[in-house]
């Protein structure tokens, strides 16, 4: 099965133990990056209406964030949601379907790409609205406050522009709610670069406000679970809000009508030899003497479930037209 329940914190694991888990996560780094190579496939098609906007070359984040999670907790995705869906385990069929608009979607085809909710496995929600995230995943911090379980926001670059960013971080230091804050720092608000219209640096803005934050390398699943970890037993204890930003890169373009001819020659180049999936395969084979036959494997086995998914999705049926709706057709 590709989906399945957010990975829960347990006892320490052996060694045998740690190369399965890691694995497993590499595993649904893999189920991320070729789920959205068939969504986009499937929307210049034509077949996936609406916009959308892939996670390809930003998987460590959400799989090391998520796999220290439990069900428990709560998450609020972005726009760019598909991987912090899957990161989560929700199941690809059923966000595949989604996608399509089919009634066998997680929301019956009602969602479509930017609006998943999956409760079952914690998403409260991905939001349309950049930064959208933030004072959902605080709203949710104040529920869970006490409760000894957290709440997640991931957002992008851009969202720390918005007022409502130093807000949520103020209201959370001020009541110490347990919010872990995900910057996914791509470089890249839409098609602007980070740089050209932030002031100083986004670790300092909620260092400001005495919230701890720290800086890290968020295409390296091992750093990114290492920080994650510290941050949600921080928050877990009661301790209040953390801040985690976790450079990155997309490697695609923001939306489908982007073909990213704003990036510098050679820039892309450059973050592919930092691409999550090549790290992550290095420190398998090299740290945790993994096979590189093994890990081929669990590529091969990844392609070969999506490709059913994608034919089921396209075979599931659209959800019925509604009175109204039919009235409306009809003239």
């Amino acid at each position: 099965m590709l989906g399945r329940t957010a990975v829960s914190r347990g006892p320490a694991l052996g060694a045998a133990d740690e190369v399965g888990r890691y694995l497993d996560l590499y595993r649904r780094m893999v189920l991320i990056r070729q789920f959205e190579d068939i969504v986009n496939s499937l929307f210049l098609q034509g077949l996936v209406h609406g916009t959308t906007h892939l996670y390809s070359g930003q998987e460590a984040v959400a799989v090391g964030v998520t796999s220290v999670l439990t069900s428990a907790d709560r998450v609020a995705g972005t726009y760019r949601g598909h991987g912090h869906a899957l990161a989560l385990g929700l199941d690809p069929q059923k966000l595949l379907d989604e996608l399509l608009g089919r009634s066998s979607g997680i929301c019956a085809g009602r969602a479509g790409s930017m609006n998943v909710v999956d409760l079952e496995h914690g998403l409260i929600g991905c939001f349309g609205i950049v930064g959208g995230s933030i004072a959902a995943a605080t709203g949710a911090g104040l529920a869970l406050r006490g409760s000894g379980n957290v709440a997640t926001a991931f957002f992008g670059d851009g969202a720390t522009n918005q007022g409502y960013f130093f807000e949520c971080l103020n209201f959370a230091k001020v009541l110490r709610l347990p919010v872990i804050f995900i910057c996914e720092n791509n470089g890249y608000g839409e098609y602007t670069p980070f740089a050209d219209v932030t002031a100083g640096t986004i670790s300092a803005r909620p260092k400001a406000m005495e919230i701890r934050a720290h800086t890290i390398d968020g295409n390296d699943l091992w750093v990114v679970r290492a920080a994650a970890q510290d941050a949600v037993d921080t928050a877990r204890r009661g301790d209040g809000p953390v801040f985690i930003e976790a450079l990155t890169y997309r490697f695609v373009g923001h939306s489908r009508s982007d073909p990213g001819k704003y990036r510098p020659a050679g820039e892309l180049d450059r973050w592919r030899l930092r691409d999550p999936l090549v790290v992550g395969r290095t420190r398998l084979v090299e740290e945790h003497h993994v096979a590189e036959s093994e890990v081929d494997a669990i590529v091969e086995e990844v392609g070969t479930e999506l490709d059913r998914v994608r034919e089921r999705a396209l075979a599931a049926p659209f959800p019925e037209i509604g009175l109204a709706a039919r009235e409306f057709k009809d003239g």
